[in-house]
């Protein structure tokens, strides 16, 4: 069996091992080795598979990980996802569908400091979801939205997918935060014409009682002046500004952000007196599980990427993309299609960590902005979020639901226009790449 034979068998192993329910680390790692002992012998097998655990993720640059996850814990844990949702709904509380564009609005300053979809679509899932049909939504619609708009979690940075690929793709992770921003709010405004359309042409879709449209929102802050709701989000702001204002404003590294966010996320749970002893114990044994789990994918993600490597497969296909004369839209699109279709059977990090090392030999070859080409990325994978037959934001949505008789279709349903409304942001952002690029100065950039 020739080497290139070798690394597309090992490719085709991993999807059926991790769809099969293996673990990605361990499915990758074990194909790794078994991989490069047929290429190259178990010894180097056996040193490869020793310096993948010791210098992969020996550097300062990988401390940013523990440093965001635990401020999106600590996050998570306070009534921050709260407050926030409290602010916007009152903002929204007079305009039809207002309650629902608050959702996206409070997700996405919820996603700015928490760096995670599962984290925005478990909080949403218990605080906006009963408000929402409270107020006349469809149980349908309420966790579409939720699950929709929890998506901004991985675009807007922070993000974990951002790490994932900057260090994957040897991409700096600082420009790939800053790059996020517009596309995260672009996305965000997206969603809200979505649901203005809604109430005009789908109203039955939206509402149990389509004729009663108009009803305000009204809760016990109702009526509460205007500087409770600066103190409620006051804090959001302050994170924000700490972590992306320092970024932007060249203040900090990804890494010294991470670890300005988690300190001020930790003095806002204390001055907010929500952090018990208790409670910051539970979240620093999660936040050392989560590191854990990355950082074996980290390694791998290596091991994996040299077996390729060994195996020759990228550089061959990036040979015939480049002898077959195939222009880069068709080969993007090829990709793009592609990455949405694993989004709907495997989880966004395995998509990352299978496509990428595979992918990149040949991408490079076109010079493309690398930076661009992680947000599209990721982009594509959130899109896998909200399909059939996995959908990982549904069935999270689904698990925190409290009426648990809502089937994971009836969210799928919900999520489709999300869904609709992400694939054509897709195609906007891969078509006018300046989106993504303004803020790092490389707006000329261009693709086509």
């Amino acid at each position: 069996m020739s080497d290139i034979a070798v690394g597309a068998l090992c490719l085709a192993a991993s999807l059926l091992f991790i769809q099969s329910g293996m673990q990605i680390g361990v499915a990758l790692m074990l194909l790794s080795f078994l991989g490069v002992w047929t290429i190259k012998g178990l010894p180097i097998a056996g040193k490869l598979l020793a310096s993948s655990a010791a210098t992969s993720i020996a550097n300062e640059m990988f401390g940013v990980i523990p440093l965001f996850v635990i401020m999106g814990l600590l996050v998570s844990a306070t009534s921050m996802g709260r407050d926030t949702f409290d602010v916007a709904a009152r903002l929204m509380r007079r305009l039809r569908g207002g309650l629902a564009i608050s959702t996206v609005a409070a997700n996405a300053a919820f996603a700015a400091c928490t760096g995670t979809s599962i984290a925005s679509a478990s909080v949403f899932t218990k605080v906006a979801v009963p408000e929402m049909v409270r107020h006349g939504y469809t149980t349908q619609f309420a966790v579409g939205v939720v699950a929709g708009s929890s998506v901004l979690g991985m675009l807007i940075p922070p993000s974990l997918l951002m790490i994932m690929f900057g260090v994957i793709a040897n991409t700096s992770i600082g420009d790939l935060f800053i790059a996020g921003i517009v596309p995260g709010l672009l996305l965000a405004v997206a969603f809200s014409i979505c649901i203005r359309l809604l109430v005009h042409i789908g109203p039955e879709f939206m509402y149990a009682q389509p004729s009663e449209t108009r009803r305000a929102y009204a809760d016990r802050l109702d009526e509460a002046p205007l500087y409770v709701f600066v103190l409620k989000f006051l804090p959001v702001c302050f994170l924000i500004a700490s972590v992306l204002g320092g970024i932007y404003g060249g203040l900090f590294t990804p890494t010294e952000a991470g670890g300005a966010g988690a300190l001020v996320a930790f003095l806002i749970a204390l001055a907010k007196r929500e952090l018990s002893l208790r409670l910051f114990w539970q979240v620093v044994l999660e936040t050392g599980r989560v590191t854990c789990s990355i950082c074996f994918l980290l390694m791998a993600a290596q091991l994996y990427a040299q077996m390729l490597t060994m195996s020759g497969l990228p550089y061959a296909v990036g040979h015939w993309l480049q002898t077959a004369g195939l222009p880069f839209g068709t080969v993007l699109a090829g990709y793009l299609v592609v990455v949405v279709l694993m989004g709907c059977f495997l989880d966004a990090l395995s998509v990352m960590l299978i496509v990428l090392p595979f992918v990149l030999p040949a991408i490079d070859g076109f010079g493309v902005n690398m930076v661009w080409f992680g947000l599209i990325t990721i982009v594509a994978i959130e899109i896998g979020l909200l399909t059939p037959p996995l959908g990982l934001s549904v069935f999270v949505v689904k698990a925190n639901l409290a009426d648990q008789s809502i089937t994971a279709w009836q969210i799928f349903k919900g999520t489709m226009p999300m869904t609709v409304t992400m694939m054509l942001f897709l195609v906007v952002v891969v078509l006018f790449p300046w989106l993504s690029l303004v803020l790092v100065g490389n707006q000329n950039w261009n693709w086509w």
